[in-house]
């Protein structure tokens, strides 16, 4: 698997909807690293409109963007 990120030691101390945020962003990596893996693309909600994006390409632009 890819390089999910790590908690940090003091996480009980964050704010309960900085938790909840990590926790959701490491759920969406954890997807789209399992998609990528398998070579299927996911779907999301685009102006309006279900689309079909690679999982590649969204692996790519979560490196890019810090």
């Amino acid at each position: 698997m890819g390089t999910l990120t790590k908690l940090p030691a003091n996480i009980l101390e964050l704010p309960l909807a900085q938790r909840a945020e990590m926790a959701l962003k490491a759920a969406v990596e954890k997807v789209v690293e399992e998609h990528v893996r398998d070579g299927r693309p996911l779907y999301m909600w685009r102006d309006g409109k279900v689309v079909e994006v690679s999982a590649q390409e969204l692996r790519e632009q979560s490196t890019r963007t810090p």
